[in-house]
């Protein structure tokens, strides 16, 4: 039997990934207290906003997964938390970059999108992510509607495709064990909605002894 939280058992779930999503930031908050950034203290971080974006986008796209398997279909309440928290180190992710790397100077940080790849697909995935965050409440799904709703939310495909490319990009040739984990787990949940669509489509019926009509030009004999 799956296990079934109540109203009051839901909330304190909610509350206790809340608290869990705000580590890594308090994370970043203890090393700048204590300046333990390390010797590079902006790829420092960079990287761990960086890691903490995909790490949340990969346990959001594990929540449907879950819930088919398990049968426990609270845990779609949970996709909108690590949904916003993943927005969330995306949003310290590009502002690491373009206050460390540029100093927030606008025509600098437009030379570096168009120029080198990994950060134009990177910020090609932060700029679809937007809708998707400013989306995540009930008040848009009741506007656009559950059909428009899902179909503008499904780009976090596409934004997952587009995390694994800007990864490998970043990456160095002797450095590309962690970018192939990351593709290979993407692939893999991706893998299984496709399959899961082809098992759930329903297929024409064959009526056995039917014929197709025919049409003549003149009335037959």
């Amino acid at each position: 039997m799956s296990f079934n939280p109540d109203n009051r058992q839901l909330g304190q779930i909610k509350f206790a990934l809340f608290a869990i999503c705000l580590l890594p930031a308090l994370r970043l908050l203890w090393a700048a207290y204590t300046d333990d950034f390390g010797a590079e203290p902006e790829e420092f971080v960079q990287r761990w906003t960086g890691t903490w974006t995909f790490n949340l986008l990969l346990i959001t796209l594990c929540v449907t997964p879950l819930r088919a398997m398990t049968q426990m279909h609270w845990l779609t309440r949970l996709r909108r938390t690590l949904g916003l928290f993943c927005f969330f180190y995306a949003t310290l992710h590009l502002l690491s970059f373009i206050g460390f790397d540029h100093g927030f100077v606008i025509d600098e940080i437009a030379k570096d999108i168009s120029k080198r790849p990994f950060v134009t697909v990177g910020f090609a995935a932060f700029l679809l992510l937007i809708p998707l965050a400013a989306t995540s409440n009930n008040l848009a799904i009741r506007k656009l509607g559950g059909r428009k709703w899902q179909e503008l939310h499904r780009n976090i495909y596409l934004i997952s495709i587009l995390a694994c490319v800007h990864y490998f990009w970043l990456s160095k040739a002797n450095a590309l064990m962690w970018p192939l984990a990351y593709s290979l787990a993407v692939a893999a949940l991706l893998g299984w909605r496709v399959r899961e669509r082809k098992r759930k489509a329903v297929p024409v019926p064959q009526i056995q002894g039917v014929k197709p009509l025919t049409f003549f030009k003149k009335k037959p004999d």
